[in-house]
């Protein structure tokens, strides 16, 4: 019987990340990261990646609204953004408002994710807002999950699913409808 020995190479540690605001001149970073979701995965549901004017004005959108849009970048880099938008357009929709996490390839798994939700939802508790929801794509095959289980740890709860709503890349995509309480939610009334 032979044995090997098996010598485990030290993980490089990675450069610790910072989070802010983001800012117009970090559009082009922001719109290669979606682009990259829409063309390869099934978290967006668009199958054409908007241009970087289209995401201009979504961003100067967000902005118009006063509501927070931050990225995680090291060393100069976006890594990845996360940023509230309505929930809804109708006005008794005003104090639900749904989040949005995006973080690029190279980099999932390293915390980002969270890192960022977590300070949108901070942010987001300064605000008038009451609720925010989660629209979470999610496949048989498991895409999806590490999304949910993020969400979970900060606090938002699965409502309700809807099956088989989306259609790309050819697999049927669910979504996961999650929601989480801000400040003091529904157990007071809004000013």
């Amino acid at each position: 019987m032979t044995t090997a020995t098996v010598t485990k190479r030290p993980v490089p540690a990675r450069k610790p990340f910072t989070l802010r605001d983001a800012t117009a001149a970090d559009v082009p970073a922001i719109h290669a990261i979606y682009a990259h979701h829409v063309l390869h995965g099934r978290a967006s549901f668009e199958e054409v990646p908007p241009t970087v004017d289209d995401m201009r004005l979504r961003f100067a959108e967000v902005h118009r609204k006063n509501l927070p849009y931050l990225v995680a970048e090291r060393d100069g880099e976006v890594l990845g953004y996360a940023y509230a938008s309505a929930y809804r357009t109708r006005s008794a929709y005003r104090f639900a408002i749904e989040d949005s996490i995006y973080i690029d390839h190279r980099c999932v798994g390293e915390g980002l994710g969270q890192a960022l939700l977590s300070a949108l939802i901070a942010r987001c508790e300064t605000g008038p807002w009451r609720q925010m929801v989660a629209v979470v794509a999610c496949t048989a095959s498991g895409e999806g999950a590490g999304s949910v289980a993020v969400h979970e740890r900060l606090g938002f709860q699965t409502v309700g699913r809807l099956e088989a709503v989306g259609y790309k890349h050819g697999q049927w995509i669910d979504t996961v409808l999650m929601q989480r309480m801000l400040g003091t939610g529904a157990k007071t009334l809004p000013e």
